[in-house]
């Protein structure tokens, strides 16, 4: 069982960053623990330099990581970091999710018509391709300059952070892909440019923003969902019934312990969207 208690505020779903890291100096993660966190710590603001900076370094550098270097586009909104461990030749792109009081962000998100993926193949979402666009100068610099000493890649990314890093994968070809609380990105033809990238995608339960957009005008999923349970346990498998089923008893849990308390999320399919939800998961 998840060591992390579930959180329903609203400050973990709209504020992620304000929570300290959860990495434990010493302890050794998979590949799918690191990524949740550095997907949720993406949040802090360290374009900004300065304590958040400090706060993003202190919290990699519990796990070894001791290099970082940041990527914005301030016109977009856009914001990642990649982070490199020369211990083991090990290097995490990981990109933020929408932030609710941004505009740009939500611009983004709303732009959903289909556009075409010239750099690879096959149509995506136009919003999150204007995104991941804007920084594809200053992410294929570190990616260049990290090349002689990097052993693997890990790309990832909450929200519409994960949207950013399906599009990056896709070019890129990392040796692994973790997209947390992904929102669908494109049609069968982009989806077709992931083959043979070893990807996992998280949903957490309830979570509403991974049926988004709609499957509807060419919109399909990245990869089958790696389902996490209403106890925060990775489920052997997502069989539609027990899927169906769980997700009752979960929205029925919620509004009898956690809807109606102040300061809380009054649904359990945005509260699950939270990032320390997805955490939690994955950490004891």
């Amino acid at each position: 069982m998840p060591g992390i208690p579930y959180d329903a505020t609203r400050t973990a779903l709209e504020a992620p960053q304000l929570r300290a890291t959860v990495f434990v100096a010493g302890t050794d993660y998979d590949d799918v623990a690191l990524s949740v966190e550095f997907a949720r710590l993406a949040y802090m603001h360290y374009e900004d330099g300065g304590a958040e900076l400090d706060r993003l370094k202190e919290g990699l550098g519990r796990v070894r990581f001791d290099d970082v270097v940041i990527f914005e586009d301030a016109a977009t909104g856009t914001q990642g970091y990649g982070a490199s461990r020369s211990v083991d030749g090990l290097c995490v792109l990981a990109f933020r999710g929408t932030e609710p009081t941004q505009l740009s962000d939500l611009g983004a998100d709303l732009q959903f018509s289909l556009t075409d993926w010239t750099e690879k193949a096959g149509r995506v979402h136009k919003g999150f391709a204007c995104a991941a666009r804007s920084v594809f100068a200053s992410v294929n610099q570190w990616l260049e300059q990290t090349r002689a000493a990097r052993r693997r890649l890990i790309v990832t990314g909450h929200s519409l952070g994960a949207a950013i890093a399906t599009l990056y994968a896709s070019v890129i070809a990392p040796d692994k892909l973790v997209t947390i609380g992904s929102p669908r990105v494109g049609d069968a033809d982009f989806v077709a440019t992931l083959a043979g990238i070893d990807m996992t995608r998280l949903v957490d339960c309830c979570d509403v923003v991974t049926e988004l957009p709609p499957a509807v005008a060419g919109y399909v999923h990245a990869s089958d969902a790696a389902y996490l349970t209403r106890d925060g346990v990775l489920a052997s498998s997502a069989d539609p019934d027990f899927v169906r089923d769980d997700r009752l008893a979960a929205r029925t849990d919620y509004l009898r312990n956690y809807a109606w308390k102040t300061g809380n999320v009054v649904l359990r399919d945005l509260a699950d969207h939270a990032p320390i939800n997805y955490v939690r998961c994955f950490m004891s």
